[in-house]
């Protein structure tokens, strides 16, 4: 069988960039979920649910995406954070149909003289039948590739804009 990244339906994948900025800095703008619309090519709003100023595991919030010719397929997911350690690790999962469906892993290598590589990457846990009939045709693998390219490069100009 394959490598789980190189079947042709949605199992796990992953990018990375080298951007010139300290994790810790990386790390607030990613975990910053209401700001991912500013990289993201898909998602294009987050809000929390409840009052947070620093997101830890087990908070949740909705994000509001669009997919598709002119971004036309909108749909929302409700998510939790899994994993946030500053400067290291930021991880959530959304739900589909209520059910766990995949997860959003972001890391943070601190490569010394203020530079970190940040890799991105999904985990599909679950996903419904259609779904995965709909991910072949449309290749949606290709599209998430291109997606996380996208929201990383958005975050080099960002983040090194800023320096």
């Amino acid at each position: 069988m394959p490598p789980k990244n190189q079947r042709w339906w949605l199992t796990e994948d992953s990018v990375s960039l080298e951007i010139d900025a300290h994790a810790d800095t990386l790390y607030a703008m990613v975990s910053d979920l209401p700001r991912i619309g500013e990289w993201s090519p898909e998602c294009e709003s987050v809000t929390w649910e409840g009052e947070v100023d620093t997101p830890v595991a087990g908070t949740e919030f909705v994000g509001q995406n669009a997919v598709g010719p002119g971004r036309r397929i909108r749909y929302k997911r409700h998510g939790t954070v899994l994993t946030a350690e500053p400067g290291k690790a930021f991880s959530f999962i959304t739900d589909e149909g209520g059910r766990p469906s995949t997860a959003w892993h972001y890391t943070f290598e601190d490569l010394g003289g203020g530079r970190t590589r940040v890799t991105e990457g999904y985990e599909v846990r679950w996903i419904p039948t259609w779904a995965r009939i709909i991910d072949v045709p449309t290749n949606r693998h290709k599209d998430l590739l291109e997606g996380m390219r996208t929201t990383l490069a958005n975050l080099k100009a960002t983040a090194e804009a800023g320096r």
